[in-house]
């Protein structure tokens, strides 16, 4: 889809009750979805996090979505696919300056350069005890973006096309942090096999979009 019809379209989410909690469960697996249902204790007590999901045009005016491919660390999520974001700061004054924050630092997309559409449901994911809150953001510029090495290891850009593509959700056997060997719901983007609190995440943005685009 051409950039400048999407960008008008999708302001049109703004007014959007969000799908929530549902559409989230919806690219989880019954292991975690069991899991998440048991434990609002712990999750009084999780760190904060914000991320970005950063659409723009390629080099041929159409829409792409901007994911990140993870460096390799001692963690729950090296090297998996995520959006650009991170952790709460001490000197962010908010969620959302923490999610334009990370993006300039992994990505290089000044803050000012993004129009930010709207937040959506915040997401808890116990391996790592964050609650995530991402942000759908606009950035209408053709400008090569700058990877932070120390923590990115490659773009993946996807298209709006393909994501939207019911064809591109898949199930996989996995070993994660809770459990062996199971399906696991999932995106295949780009080559890449997209899942867990990610594609949860963007499961919301799925449904949202349906209802505009």
């Amino acid at each position: 889809m051409d950039f400048n019809d999407f960008s008008q379209r999708i302001s049109k989410i703004k007014n959007l009750p969000l799908p929530g909690t549902e559409s989230h469960y919806k690219m989880a697996p019954l292991e975690r979805i069991n899991t998440l249902q048991s434990i609002e204790l712990k999750r009084k007590n999780a760190k904060k996090a914000a991320v970005m999901a950063l659409f723009y045009p390629n080099q041929s005016s159409s829409t792409n979505l901007l994911l990140i491919l993870r460096k390799s660390y001692k963690g729950v999520h090296s090297n998996q696919i995520g959006f650009p974001g991170g952790k709460v700061e001490k000197e962010d004054k908010d969620l959302l300056h923490t999610a334009l924050r990370e993006t300039y630092e992994e990505v290089g997309v000044a803050p000012t350069k993004v129009q930010v559409i709207r937040s959506l449901t915040e997401l808890y994911i116990p391996p790592s005890n964050f609650v995530v809150h991402p942000y759908v953001g606009l950035y209408p510029e053709v400008t090569p973006f700058k990877i932070q090495e120390s923590e990115v290891e490659a773009l993946v850009e996807v298209s709006l096309d393909e994501f939207m593509d019911d064809r591109t959700i898949i199930y996989q056997k996995l070993t994660t942090s809770y459990a062996q060997n199971i399906d696991v719901p999932a995106f295949k983007l780009n080559g890449y096999t997209v899942w867990g609190a990610t594609a949860m995440m963007l499961s919301e943005v799925k449904e949202l979009f349906k209802q505009v685009l």
